[in-house]
């Protein structure tokens, strides 16, 4: 616990701090860039990638060590995996672009044999006297333990310039995601914004490898924008939410994986991000499930009641159980007819049931079906069509309703 508390204060030590740091970093920008992508709809093409790294991996150790060094440099390793993820990705856009075959069939292709390439790679490597050393397999799933100061401030810088091209790049990405034709209108090349979409989510996926893996760094692309999803629908915001998701995800992973040194530190930080994903699933004030419950219970109430009031204000019987029992327990009605607190609220509804019939009639070609009897007119039209619809009850070519109640 003691070493819980002093990592998550950042003084269990200057590299677990840096490494910290370096989670954080590298969760919001994977959060930031994964909403664009998960926007398009190609988070597949992010799984290829991260795949299409390993290769790139074994292939700059390689060389490392052919040329006398130890093989264990992050930032040759990054450089390779970087170059092979390149590769896949223009592999990816070029199928698609110069043969019939559709990009899932790409997407496939490069995933399956980019990383058979790279296990074939590791295999290899692991019968080298240097290799069995090198912890490569650290990049498959993440881990903190061991990582050199170096490292720590690569990741970090690496993390912070990232947040800072998708901040850059956010206007172009956001109308590229929802509105191609009208991002090709005001000028801008999809195909180089998709690129640039992509390279970010490379640079995202290069640098998180050895804390996140290249197995599960699309999920930390992924699930927090997922998530902010819940509590927002503008994009600006959701970005925002999915960054601080991502952040959120990356400190409390580097902090348990910097007490448990034996964990790994990619699926620590992916489970957090499932844990705050499932949270948000149920307790996000707009589309979560309980608000979302509470929501059509509201609904089916108001349409209850709604209707039951003026079915009796008619002269008629409620014939819904339910109904009868909202209006009794709510003081609206008795046995003999309506309270006067529910004659009130009648007198209300006959407002808004009139002016409903109206802008049906002022409006013709506005589907008002959708949302009469859920909510009350002032909030579905503006000030100046419901002035229109006034004007037009208080003309002689309306006829209101009205009951004797």
């Amino acid at each position: 616990m003691n070493t819980f508390l002093q990592a998550m204060l950042f003084q269990a030590g200057y590299n677990v701090a840096l490494v910290t740091v370096g989670a954080i970093l590298l969760g919001i920008a994977a959060g930031s860039a994964g909403t664009f992508l998960f926007l398009r709809k190609r988070a597949l093409v992010s799984d290829a990638i991260a795949h299409a790294t390993l290769p790139g991996i074994g292939v700059a150790f390689i060389i490392m060590i052919w040329l006398g060094g130890d093989g264990r440099s992050i930032l040759g390793l990054l450089c390779g995996s970087a170059i092979t993820a390149l590769i896949g990705l223009f592999i990816i856009e070029w199928i698609p672009r110069r043969t019939r075959l559709p990009e899932d069939a790409a997407i496939g292709s490069v995933l399956g044999v980019f990383f058979g390439a790279g296990i074939v790679l590791l295999t290899v490597i692991q019968t080298m006297s240097s290799g069995r050393q090198a912890g490569l397999e650290s990049f498959l799933l993440g881990s903190t333990a061991g990582m050199l100061f170096q490292d720590a401030i690569v990741i970090a810088i690496g993390g912070f310039f990232s947040i800072l091209g998708i901040w850059i790049a956010r206007r172009p990405l956001t109308i590229v995601s929802f509105d191609k034709d009208y991002a090709i209108s005001v000028g801008y090349d999809v195909r180089q914004i998709d690129l640039l979409m992509m390279g970010l989510v490379l640079g995202v996926t290069v640098i998180g490898m050895k804390l996140v893996g290249l197995i599960l760094i699309v999920a930390m692309l992924i699930i927090p924008a997922v998530t902010a999803r819940f509590w927002s629908n503008r994009t600006d915001e959701v970005v925002v939410i999915a960054g601080f998701l991502g952040g959120l995800s990356g400190y409390i992973g580097a902090v348990l994986s910097a007490s448990a040194p034996s964990l790994p530190t990619g699926p620590i930080i992916v489970l957090i991000a499932i844990v705050l994903f499932v949270l948000s699933l149920f307790l996000a004030p707009n589309s979560g499930v309980f608000s979302t419950f509470i929501e059509r219970r509201k609904t089916k109430s108001n349409i209850h009641r709604r209707q039951g009031l003026l079915t009796i204000a008619k002269g008629e019987n409620v014939v819904s159980s339910f109904t009868r029992k909202l209006l009794a327990n709510e003081g609206l009605s008795r046995s003999d007819g309506l309270t006067d607190k529910g004659k009130k609220l009648v007198t209300k509804i006959l407002i808004d049931e009139n002016r409903w019939i109206a802008a049906k009639e002022v409006y013709p070609d506005k589907d008002m079906n959708i949302n009469y009897g859920i909510k009350l007119i002032e909030e579905t039209l503006t000030k100046e069509e419901l002035l229109k619809v006034d004007q037009y009850i208080k003309s002689h070519k309306f006829k209101s309703i009205t009951y004797d109640y």
